[in-house]
């Protein structure tokens, strides 16, 4: 089982101390059964060394279990947070498009419900080592009581385990079954939130969606689960069987086989009556622990999986106090200190950027065939305006996140003054974009910006955004996000405003917005970001701007189209001089 070992490798030291703390627990029942046992069988009232032994042991007893549950809720929780930091850090490092093939639901499933089964099951560790350590105090007083019973105990103990390791071995079997239709689970949950108005507005699809997706699923997860708990209870009874067929032979067949004291008998009996409540706890755990190693073992394989796929340099680190998040150019292995000097004061920090024979392709599982973009050639150059156009499915987003590093080309190069992108300067290299996809996701707090005058210069452009009356700035926080998907979109530009980096990409932007704020963005924010030194790739459908763009390219089923020239494209809207500017 690799529970075992993981438990082992990250609370080391608590293992250590818990045990020796449950073995000093499993003294004083020890202690406390045989003081019980000489109670009962003397002939004299107990003395009063027993009764102040007595007292000092179940003091003794509460005191270990205490400390025992202690040490290890905090260790505990710790090697839990750990384990969700690790898988957070690796997710973080992995390239997208590989986070998309191995799906959001599997993801999210392993850091909520599989670590949540973990922590169960290390919180349960204490009582666990008690109990066992209640047992093994228990056998050795019953051995020191006499040793033929002890060995003919044992031969039945040896017979019950096999039984047991039988029952749990096909218990196991089916929750790891049942964890495979969680992941199938989660994914229906992550439907059901992000397309409840599609399934209120269909009924055939709502009853489709519940009967045929989550009734019959959650009906397999269901019956895999109860199975394996029905094998879990088996194998209880199969022992608790055992147990009192043991007591049987106690009380009725070895007086007529052989001859026993009172004492001896009567102390077997009272043990094994005490030592059912440990070992009936023993025997509950394996359901727990069970839960836990399939779940450790899914972690493990989305962990391993990541690894396997996490082949950029993403590194992770605080950030210094008051640190001003800047752009940064780090292609030669080193920060340039004249890109952030120019970054800091609006400017650009690039020259040129180049797309040299790049090729990316997608397979679709329905009919067996790839979509591939490509191969691509392609340069930017500073402090130009470039529109994307093409049909749907043209690879318009896929080009964009391409040139923004979010995809790594399958084949050709990315070139960034002269320098090749690589595995080990992609990160630095996508620091240089500010980007609004269509699925975009905006966070509640303006996250990496520290800049000492944030909150009056995000109030500044919730102004000119039209959003004053809706949103409010303080310290970096949005007042809410619950506002029309145009007016998020327009929190998202916000946002990259003041990022200030000098690559900014616009993926259908003004797709959700009114007529006005449409034309605001065409004519006035694009424009005055192009004056800043600001490279700018918009997407879009709106041939009406088109003439504004010193580029037009075209994608056409993932081939890049001749680019046609901003005097091809028909006139558009004139900026309107009268309103305030952006900048």
């Amino acid at each position: 089982m690799v529970l075992p070992r993981f438990i082992w490798r990250t609370c080391r030291g608590m293992m250590v101390l818990t045990t020796i703390v449950a073995l000093l627990s499993g003294a004083c029942n020890t202690g406390l059964l045989a003081l019980v046992n000489a109670a009962l069988t003397g002939a004299d009232r107990p003395a009063r060394a027993i009764i102040w032994a007595f007292a000092a042991l179940g003091l003794g007893k509460v005191a270990t279990y205490f400390l025992s549950q202690a040490m290890l809720a905090r260790f505990s929780q710790g090697a839990i947070a750990q384990l969700r930091r690790d898988l957070i850090r690796k997710v973080l490092t992995v390239p997208l498009r590989q986070l998309e093939e191995i799906g959001a639901p599997r993801i999210l499933v392993a850091l909520t419900d599989d670590v949540m089964n973990i922590t169960q099951c290390l919180l349960a560790i204490p009582l666990i080592s008690v109990n066992l350590a209640i047992l093994l105090g228990g056998g050795v007083y019953l051995a020191w009581l006499s040793w033929r019973i002890m060995a003919g105990m044992s031969l039945i103990v040896i017979l019950g385990g096999i039984g047991f390791r039988m029952a749990v071995g096909s218990a196991m079997r089916r929750l790891d079954l049942a964890r495979a239709e969680e992941d199938r689970l989660f994914g229906y949950f992550r439907a059901l939130t992000e397309g409840l108005k599609e399934l209120k507005l269909h009924r055939p699809r709502r009853n489709a969606f519940f009967f045929d997706n989550v009734q019959s699923t959650t009906e397999i997860f269901q019956r895999h689960n109860v199975a394996a708990e029905l094998r879990f209870i088996a194998a209880q009874s199969w022992s608790h069987l055992l147990y009192f067929a043991l007591i049987g032979l106690i009380l009725f067949v070895l007086p007529a086989m052989a001859s026993f004291s009172q004492r001896t008998l009567t102390g077997y009996v009272i043990a094994a009556l005490y030592l059912m409540g440990p070992l009936a706890g023993v025997m509950g755990s394996f359901s727990l622990f069970g839960r836990a190693n399939v779940a450790l073992q899914k972690v493990q394989r989305l962990g391993v999986s990541l690894d396997a796929q996490s082949v950029e340099s993403c590194l992770l680190a605080e950030p210094a106090p008051n640190d001003v998040a800047l752009p940064r150019n780090r292609m030669n292995g080193q920060v340039s200190q004249d890109a952030s000097r120019a970054a800091s004061n609006g400017g650009h920090s690039f020259k040129s950027l180049e797309l040299l024979g790049v090729v990316h392709s997608y397979h679709r599982e329905q009919d067996d065939s790839h979509f591939v973009l490509g191969p691509i050639d392609l340069s930017f150059r500073a402090g130009e305006l470039v529109f994307l156009i093409g049909g749907n499915g043209s690879g318009k987003s896929t080009l964009a996140k391409i040139i923004s590093g979010l995809y790594i080309p399958e084949a050709g190069h990315v070139v960034l003054d002269g320098h090749p992108v690589t595995n080990q300067n992609r990160d630095d290299y996508r620091q240089l974009f500010s980007a609004v996809f269509g699925d975009f996701y905006l966070f509640e707090n303006l996250l990496g910006l520290n800049a000492a005058d944030l909150d009056q210069r995000a109030q500044q452009y919730l102004e000119q955004l039209h959003l004053k009356h809706k949103v409010r700035i303080r310290n970096g926080l949005f007042s809410t996000t619950a506002v029309s998907q145009g007016q998020r979109k327009r929190l998202a530009l916000l946002t990259a405003y003041l990022e200030d980096r000098p690559f900014y990409l616009f993926d259908e932007w003004a797709a959700d917005q009114d007529p006005y704020f449409k034309d605001v963005f065409y004519t006035r924010l694009l424009p005055e970001l192009k004056a800043r030194g600001k490279t700018v790739l918009v997407i879009t459908h709106d041939d009406k701007y088109w003439h504004l763009a010193d580029r037009i390219l075209k994608l056409d089923y993932g081939k890049l189209a001749p680019e046609a020239g901003a005097s091809e494209a028909p006139e558009g809207l004139h900026q309107d001089q009268s309103e305030p500017s952006f900048a």
